[in-house]
């Protein structure tokens, strides 16, 4: 792996290896991440880039002029690795290293400045709760800072080091949380004649959502319901009038997705009123079906073979059912791409989100190098 971006970057690789393990020692949560984005804006301003922070609170866009080019390029990336975990504490999807390798590639581009255009570096706080990017969006990230393309890269465990995965067109799946709250008539459990039990009602539901994939939807279509949490009642000797249950659907067809949930909203309000309570339906998050641009990723095709050679660059891999909020960005610029580079393919390797997994600094600099010469690439 021997080219000129490599043999450059290669020299700040034990730089960007500790920059990522401090801020990975200092995890924010969510929307609050002052530390990262201060950090962020010390290195890109002491390069020459012109700064924009505050969007999604404390998002940072760092821009760089070079030329007379009209063309412009957006490159994404998180701001730190870190979100509240189910079971406590903060769980880990490598964001950091994410930020590393932008940071290290706007290093290298302000200082060597071989492009003509726009460039655009976007840090992103709160992926990993899949807003981060809408809200950046709906703070006018588009509108103060137009980009013709758009990338973005994820690291990924089971999938060989530093090599790299694209696919064309429908990647991953949309993500939508419904939370169904039912409305039944609490009592003593004594007197069960005198009361509407939401309790069952909430189990009746959550059997009948199961049969949603497996009589709604094709067998050649993928879809998930998930019933990720069911909350009724606390007290002993009581019938609870109330319940809360929580699902998680993904799909990678846009029909199935309208499909699946108009038949959530059916059957849990079927089920509700046949037991005489009521049942009130909320969408809390929606998140569309990440779709990659043909031409961006032959592009990213082209750069990644030119770099690394054929034998470490994986086309059409196969779609996935994790969602990734860079799918918003698509949606408003669908020339864009978004590519997975691989972290550690061995056999005991941690997948993301356990508390085991550990990001790959061997991939900074394959990763770094890429960005750079895919800016170059498209900022001829």
């Amino acid at each position: 792996m021997k080219n000129k971006f490599v043999d450059e970057i290669i020299k700040s690789q034990a730089v960007y290896a500790a920059l990522r393990r401090n801020t990975h020692a200092h995890p924010e949560q969510d929307y609050e991440k002052k530390i990262t984005s201060d950090m962020v804006v010390e290195k890109l301003d002491a390069w020459g880039y012109d700064i924009y922070r505050g969007l999604a609170k404390t998002g940072v866009v760092g821009t760089l002029k070079v030329g007379k080019g009209k063309k412009r390029l957006g490159l994404r990336a998180g701001l730190d690795a870190s979100t509240a975990s189910p079971t406590g504490g903060f769980c880990d999807q490598g964001h950091d290293g994410h930020g590393s390798i932008l940071l290290c590639a706007a290093e290298y581009l302000a200082k060597s400045q071989d492009f003509d255009g726009t460039l655009h570096v976007i840090f992103q706080p709160t992926e990993e709760l899949l807003n981060g990017t809408r809200e950046m969006i709906d703070d006018g990230l588009f509108t103060l800072f137009p980009c013709d393309r758009i990338y973005a890269l994820h690291n990924m465990p089971g999938l060989k080091t530093g090599e790299f995965y694209f696919r064309k067109g429908i990647f991953m799946a949309s993500s939508d949380t419904v939370t169904i709250d039912i409305e039944g008539f609490g009592g003593l459990a004594i007197l069960p004649e005198k009361t509407i039990d939401a309790g069952i009602i909430a189990c009746y539901c959550a059997i009948a959502l199961q049969s949603i994939v497996a009589r709604n939807v094709s067998p050649q279509d993928a879809a998930v319901v998930t019933i990720d949490s069911i909350h009724s009642g606390s007290t002993p000797d009581v019938i609870c009038g109330y319940a809360t249950l929580n699902v998680i659907v993904r799909t990678l067809n846009p029909e199935v997705r309208k499909r699946v949930l108009k038949r959530i909203t059916a059957l849990v309000q079927s089920q509700a009123e046949s037991f005489g309570a009521r049942a009130m339906i909320s969408h809390m998050s929606n998140k569309p079906i990440l779709i990659n641009g043909h031409e961006a990723t032959e592009l990213a095709l082209q750069t990644a073979r030119e770099m690394f050679g054929e034998n470490k660059v994986h086309e059409n891999i196969p779609q996935t059912m994790d969602s990734e909020d860079f799918a918003f960005m698509l949606e408003e610029h669908p020339d864009g791409c978004y590519f997975l580079v691989g972290n550690d393919n061995e056999p005991d390797c941690h997948r993301l989100y356990k508390p085991e997994y550990i990001f790959n600094e061997d991939i900074i600099v394959p990763s770094a190098a890429y960005w750079c010469a895919l800016t170059e690439a498209y900022l001829k």
